[in-house]
Formats: C-alpha cells, sequence, structure tokens
C-alpha cells in the first residue's frame, strides 16, 4: 500500500528512541512528508494505523471532529498494553474518560466546566503570582551559578507551582504528582523511570487515590481553585461520574505542566544554539509575544494523538476506512515546508506563526493561554537576571512516542 519501504521505516515511527533523537526524527519525517504523507503503518506489536505527516491533513482530521473521532484510541501503544487494559476495565480500551477523549456534545459540556479557568481574563489575574513564581525560580538559578541543571533544577518545577496552586494541591505534594506523571509520559525511558516500568494501573490509582481524597477535603471546605469547582461540577444537572471526574483531575495535573516545562526548556536550548536569535531577544523582549509560539512549535511536545474514522472516507487520496486509526504526528507538521519558510531555522520573529504545537479545531488545548503566558514570563524574568548562558555538557531528550522533551539540560551563565 506504502510507497517506502515498510518495516524499518513502521518500526521507527513508534520507537520510543526516534523520540529522543531530534535529527533522527527530522529525517524519518521529512522522507514521509515528501515520499507518502498519509502512511499506512504496521508496526512490530501495535496495531496499523495512518501516520498523517502534513499540517493541511492534520488540520482537516482535527477540523473535522464528527469524521475523525478521538475515542476510542486515542495513543500509540502496543497491543499488549491494550489488552492489558481491557482486563483491567472489563473490556473498554480506555482507562480514563477526560476531554481528550470525548466527542461531541459530550467533549464541550465537560470542557465548559473548567475553560473560564484558562481564558485570558481570569489568567490576567494570576500575572502577578505567575511572575513572582517565576522570579522565584530564576533567583534559584542565580543562587545556583555559576552552573546548574536546567530541567530538574528549574523547568520542570515553575510550571509543577504555578499549575498545582490552581488546582489545589499542597506544595508539599508536588514532588509525587512529578513522579506519577512521569510514570504517564516517560515510561519507555530508563532515566526518567528509575526503576521497574511502572504499572499504568498502579500510576493511575495513586492519581486517583490522592484526588480522591482532595475532593473530600474540598466538599468539606471549598477553596478558590479546580479541585473545588470540580468537586461540585455537574454536567446536565446531574454530578459527573467518579471516572471522568478523577480523569479530569489527571488531565489537568499531568499535561498541565509537562508540556510548559518541555518547551521551556526546549526554547533555552534553541536561543544557546541560535545566539543570534538570543541577542535579538535581549535586544527586544517584546518579541516574546510571538516568540513563545515559535518555541512551541520547535519543540512541540506532544508528539502525537490519535483519531478513528467514523465512516469511510479519503484523506490525501488515501482511501481511509471505518475504523481505522490516524496517529497525528505534529512536530512533523511543525516543520513541513509547504507551511513554513525555512522550517528547520528557529526564528523568534517567525511570520505569521500558526502551529499545532496546541492542537487544532474544537480540541484546541484548554491551557493554551496559561502556557503561553507562563514561558513568556519565565524568560523576561530570565534575561533581566542571567547573563551569557552556554552549554556545560551534551542535552539528551526523553526517549517517548507520546509526550516528550529534554531530560537534560546542563547550562552555564552569569548572573547580574
Amino acid at each position: 500500500m506504502a510507497t517506502l519501504a515498510s518495516a524499518p521505516v513502521d518500526d521507527a515511527i513508534v520507537a520510543p528512541a526516534t523520540y529522543a533523537d531530534p535529527a533522527a526524527y527530522d529525517a524519518l519525517f521529512t522522507r514521509l512528508r515528501a515520499e507518502d504523507p498519509v502512511h499506512w503503518t504496521e508496526p512490530d506489536g501495535y496495531r496499523p494505523f495512518w501516520s498523517v505527516t502534513k499540517f493541511a491533513d492534520i488540520q482537516e482530521v482535527e477540523r473535522n471532529a464528527a469524521q475523525y473521532l478521538n475515542a476510542p484510541r486515542m495513543l500509540l501503544r502496543p497491543i499488549a498494553v491494550e489488552e492489558q487494559v481491557r482486563k483491567l476495565t472489563g473490556g473498554s480500551a480506555l482507562m480514563l474518560r477526560d476531554i481528550v477523549h470525548m466527542d461531541g456534545r459530550d467533549h464541550m459540556a465537560h470542557r465548559k466546566l473548567t475553560q473560564a479557568w484558562f481564558m485570558p481574563a481570569r489568567l490576567k489575574a494570576l500575572e502577578d503570582d505567575l511572575r513572582a513564581l517565576a522570579r522565584e525560580f530564576v533567583g534559584r538559578m542565580a543562587a545556583a551559578g555559576p552552573s546548574c541543571e536546567f530541567v530538574d533544577d528549574v523547568a520542570v518545577w515553575y510550571p509543577l507551582r504555578v499549575i498545582m496552586r490552581i488546582l489545589g494541591v499542597p506544595v508539599e505534594d508536588e514532588a509525587k504528582m512529578l513522579v506519577l506523571t512521569r510514570d504517564i509520559f516517560g515510561p519507555d525511558d530508563p532515566d526518567i523511570r528509575k526503576g521497574p516500568k511502572p504499572d499504568l494501573a498502579s500510576t493511575i490509582k495513586g492519581f486517583t487515590d490522592y484526588f480522591g481524597a482532595l475532593t473530600e477535603a474540598r466538599r468539606r471546605d471549598p477553596s478558590d481553585d479546580i479541585a473545588t469547582l470540580l468537586s461540585a461540577a455537574e454536567v446536565d444537572g446531574e454530578p459527573i461520574g467518579t471516572l471522568e471526574l478523577m480523569s479530569y483531575y489527571i488531565i489537568i495535573a499531568t499535561a498541565g505542566h509537562d508540556t510548559t516545562s518541555s518547551t521551556i526548556a526546549g526554547g533555552l536550548l534553541a536561543l544557546i544554539q541560535n545566539p543570534a536569535e538570543m541577542k535579538k531577544l535581549r535586544a527586544d523582549p517584546a518579541i516574546l509575544s510571538s516568540g513563545v509560539d515559535e518555541m512551541a512549535r520547535w519543540v512541540s511536545p506532544v508528539k502525537h494523538f490519535f483519531r478513528t474514522a467514523a465512516s469511510d472516507c479519503e484523506l490525501r487520496g488515501r482511501k481511509i476506512r471505518e475504523g481505522d486509526s490516524l496517529m497525528m504526528c505534529y512536530p512533523s507538521a511543525n516543520r513541513d515546508e509547504e507551511v513554513y519558510a525555512d522550517p528547520f531555522r528557529f526564528d523568534l520573529s517567525r511570520p505569521p506563526n500558526k502551529h499545532l504545537g496546541f492542537g487544532y479545531g474544537p480540541h484546541l488545548c484548554l491551557g493554551q493561554h496559561l502556557a503561553k503566558m507562563e514561558i513568556r514570563i519565565f524568560f523576561e524574568e530570565l534575561l533581566e537576571r542571567i547573563d551569557d548562558i552556554e552549554l556545560d555538557g551534551d542535552p539528551a531528550w526523553i526517549a517517548s512516542n507520546f509526550v516528550s522533551g529534554l531530560k537534560r539540560l546542563p547550562i552555564r551563565y552569569k548572573t547580574r
């Protein structure tokens, strides 16, 4: 069916190691975009799917939510893991049911529960708090200078603190949330795993036990946070189900910080590797308004989501059958030569900078405005305190085919 020699390409598409090597990823997906942009993929140990690699095709899939459904297949998982999930759930392919997994009216009704929290009007009131947090973590860099391991010392903690404060999780429990998040997003990377591969059911139970207790606490003693909102949430006049409630907590507690920390770390590495852009930014910090979008395009921390065809259709001349799965390859779309002039150049003032770093269509990332604000404020504070940033060793990326970014970024710098 495909024009590429299937086996090596198909296995590389699913291999976590591909996503830990940006050059290998770019070479593979540049070839796919040119030769077979909607590629029938049959990797060993996985159910087959279409790899969708071009910007316009992913937009079309995301836009047509009635034709391309989020459920039942959302993520790239080996058949063995899918069977394990079905045994645990009594037949369902999903262990969670959050707004990412929902379609149609159900999706919109649940999304609206928290949407106001993440809109610019509400976030504006948080700007001073976010700036204080950014200043705190940049201050830690300054105090630790002249070097640090930027990912573990700074990048993971600042967005984590932000989203946990909004969610209602106290500071002393943030490390627990980070471990559970990494168990979900980075289970294939031995440096992230730090021991035996975590059991998915145990990881989810860790989250649900924690947020079940937090829900009861907020029902007794409400506060101004999302946990209070969710603990009393209703859809169509009825309390949302326990599965939906716990899933909502988990998606906010994980996606609410991990992708932002990856973008901050990857954005800093891009600035180090492109000193002319760093100089341009120092001369005119106002370009962060567009620069944040370039960082999101450049890093593309979410590597894929799946959709399922609701009926027979065509995509770029390919006959898609009802029930076929489609893997939307976001970093590939964000390097599409038909969309971006010189797509492999990091350009903070790239105009216009439409990208798919936050998705597209009805499932556009709920937290995109918060993420952009966090990133902008962090770099504003960094530029105020830290000079002459350079690498102090080799960077390294997480081996994960779902959500990934830098796992190491050793740097040296001077403090003003």
